[in-house]
This record gives C-alpha cells, sequence and structure tokens, in this order.
C-alpha cells in the first residue's frame, strides 16, 4: 500500500498541469538512485571527467585506494575511469560496491 502524499496541483486551462508535493516526498518518490550531486556533474561537464572518476574524486578516493577497494591495480583503475571507457553492467557495480552508492548513480 502506497503512503499519503499531500500535493498541491497547479492547474493550466483548467486542467492540471503541475502537481507540487514537499520535498522530502520526492526524494522518497524518485529515490537516492536519482540523485547525483552537483559537484559530480560540474566534473562530468566542464573537466570531461567520467562517472566513475568524478564520484571517487567528489568522495575524496585516490586511484591507489580505490584499486585497492576494486581488488585491481592502479592502472586498471585509471583505464576503467577514462572518459571515452562505457564500462559493464559488472564493472559498474563492483564501482558502485566499493564508493557506496548505487548502480544507476554511475550510469550515463
Amino acid at each position: 500500500m502506497s503512503a499519503h502524499i499531500n500535493y498541491q496541483t497547479i492547474m493550466d486551462h483548467g486542467k492540471p498541469a503541475f502537481a507540487v508535493v514537499p520535498y522530502q516526498d520526492f526524494m522518497r518518490l524518485i529515490g537516492p538512485a536519482a540523485t547525483i550531486p552537483h559537484e559530480v556533474v560540474g566534473l562530468v561537464v566542464k573537466k570531461n571527467y567520467s562517472l566513475l572518476r568524478a564520484w571517487r574524486e567528489h568522495l575524496g578516493i585516490t586511484q591507489a585506494e580505490m584499486a585497492k577497494r576494486l581488488n585491481v591495480k592502479q592502472a586498471a583503475v585509471s583505464q576503467q575511469e577514462a572518459p571515452d571507457k562505457k564500462p559493464r553492467r559488472a564493472t559498474l557495480e563492483k564501482w558502485a560496491l566499493a564508493l557506496g552508492i548505487s548502480v544507476e548513480q554511475l550510469r550515463e
């Protein structure tokens, strides 16, 4: 059963056009997977970082530390987070677990 959400409807020419919900309810509806911090987006857009690298740097994790978390060499981390790479789902799952985020937050 779904929880009741208080919302306001904004009408346009007599028809519902928008629904305004409290932010807390909005975040519950979309879930944390849909959120990416502004800083992460900025690194992707302004510096052409991959989401992997942007998240790693945003969280203050070095490539060497990430390599330990993933049980790979630092060179592998560097290759995986290259901006032109399209990581496989298995790679994204490992990174998400190591970073403490969801796989959806790593999808471009």
